[in-house]
């Protein structure tokens, strides 16, 4: 573990400036992201975006993969491990992996050409992998500060499930389940990581490492719709389908 310098932030301070980074970068406030929650994308850009996105969802148990392999403390191990099995599931037909293929699915999109994905655009990919990495070379406490992004999850849910209800509704019902489960896991996942992050991020330096992670998160989830929004500007480029 890192040793910094002795006084760090106290927990009201650190827990300030966490918030902080989420709250001022948080890709709910994305172009892109607004267009979408209020109606505006079409058909072929939603498939777009869950296309897209299905490369971060792939890659998220990778991530957490990653940093149960650079922590040596198994009660954090034993916290951590669920986040693994609620990705992947404990068998076929579970977990957000399997809830987004049937999101993709519903919008129209083969399961095969999600899979294999030819839709992902080479900015998300550069985007995801640069997680994955950062992940696995940071030290443990700094990769589970990144994921707090889920602070603030529960109320993006809550809004994308109205829009999506609201605004798309030739996506089945069926098709929505990953953000019906993410409102309660997301909560439960954002408290553990948070608790976790604040008790071993236990010097400053660790601590401003934690706020440049959440920032670092925050940047790269924009840098993926950034790359949408470029390339589905006047339609995907590609045919879905």
């Amino acid at each position: 573990m890192e040793h910094g310098r002795a006084t760090p932030w106290n927990k009201e301070t650190f827990l300030a400036n966490l918030r902080a980074a989420g709250m001022t970068r948080y890709h709910d406030k994305h172009p892109f992201h607004r267009q979408m929650n209020t109606g505006q994308l079409t058909e072929e850009q939603l498939c777009g975006w869950v296309a897209n996105r299905f490369y971060y969802q792939r890659n998220i148990p990778v991530k957490d993969a990653a940093i149960l392999s650079n922590c040596p403390v198994r009660e954090v191990r034993r916290l951590w491990l669920h986040r693994i099995t609620d990705h992947d599931g404990v068998r076929d037909g579970e977990g957000g992996i399997e809830a987004w293929l049937r999101l993709a699915e519903a919008t129209g999109l083969t399961r095969e050409e999600t899979l294999d994905q030819r839709h992902v655009l080479p900015g998300v990919r550069f985007a995801v992998d640069a997680y994955v990495s950062f992940a696995r070379t940071k030290p443990w406490p700094v990769a589970v500060a990144s994921s707090l992004t889920e602070l603030f999850a529960p109320d993006l849910m809550r809004e994308r499930l109205a829009a999506f209800e609201k605004y798309y509704p030739w996506i089945p019902s069926w098709g929505l389940e990953y953000f019906r489960s993410r409102l309660t896991q997301a909560r439960m996942d954002s408290e553990r990581g948070l608790e976790l992050t604040v008790t071993y991020c236990n010097t400053q330096d660790l601590q401003e490492e934690a706020v440049r992670a959440l920032s670092f998160k925050c940047d790269l989830l924009w840098a993926m719709l950034d790359a949408m929004m470029l390339a589905y500007r006047h339609g995907p480029q590609a045919e879905f389908g």
